[in-house]
């Protein structure tokens, strides 16, 4: 069962509009304001150009229907209004629908530098960039199908390749290495470990070794997987994901390279 959420969805009026108070507008304004300054030269082009697509410039929270054909226009992907937290089956059923979908609230000032569940700056900011990109918006809907034949006794391992990607995903480019995951480029705190301070693993993107790295959601990240182009990302769902968690799970787990949570 999806974790209570301590927000609650907003929802939209009868014209599909939905009402932020001048204060999350301002909220919007100042996160992407400080990201975008941040991500300069530390985010993929592909990213970069996905933000001006869809117009993210406005110092407003952005309107889902706004967001919803922009991305539709560009590469057929679109997105829906959910809870913040919804089951794994819905979230990878909607992918394989070709629709990501997106929390409709944003975070109060008391959590402006992290939220643990994700939010509309996480979901727009993070996620939505780089699905104006035709190689990535393929994996992602594949990757939603896969999970979808897969089915339930899966998703935790399936969970883990999405984790290591589309949340904190790295490339290499010919301007160096570049990050795309939306869990870093929506975290200033991310941002730097990731392509500033360094002090955390890099890894070439294999997808054994992804699938027996355990990783918890509310610490910076200690590993990062750094895959070489987005078609090599697709090409994950060509192989037999199904057969590999199997072996995985034979395998077992990797040693943490965190401690363990507190209870």
């Amino acid at each position: 069962m999806p974790k209570e959420s301590t927000y609650t969805a907003r929802l939209p009026d009868e014209d599909g509009i939905y009402s932020y108070t001048a204060e999350e507008d301002a909220i919007w304004s100042e996160l992407y304001a400080r990201q975008i300054a941040l991500l300069a030269d530390k985010a993929c082009d592909e990213y970069l150009a996905g933000v001006k697509t869809l117009g993210l410039d406005a110092p407003n929270v952005p309107q889902l229907r706004d967001v919803d054909a922009r991305l539709k226009r560009a590469t057929g992907f679109g997105v829906e209004g959910v809870p913040a937290l919804i089951a794994p089956s819905k979230f990878f059923q909607l992918l394989s629908e070709g629709k990501f979908p997106l929390a409709t609230f944003i975070r109060r000032r008391e959590h402006i530098d992290y939220i643990e569940e994700p939010d509309i700056f996480h979901e727009v900011f993070g996620h939505c960039p780089l699905l104006t990109n035709a190689a990535y918006a393929r994996f992602v809907r594949r990757f939603g199908e896969n999970a979808v034949a897969l089915g339930k006794d899966y998703s935790w391992h399936l969970f883990r390749i999405f984790w290591f990607t589309v949340e904190f995903g790295l490339i290499n480019t010919e301007k160096g290495r570049r990050c795309y995951g939306a869990g870093i480029v929506s975290s200033p705190n991310e941002t730097r470990a990731a392509m500033v301070e360094k002090t955390c693993e890099f890894r070439p993107f294999d997808l054994m070794t992804v699938l027996r790295t355990p990783y918890r959601i509310d610490i910076v990240q200690p590993i990062y997987y750094v895959i070489d182009s987005f078609a090599e990302l697709d090409a994950i769902n060509d192989e037999d994901i199904g057969a590999a968690i199997r072996e995985a799970r034979a395998l077992g787990d990797f040693p943490p390279a965190f401690a363990a949570k507190a209870s």
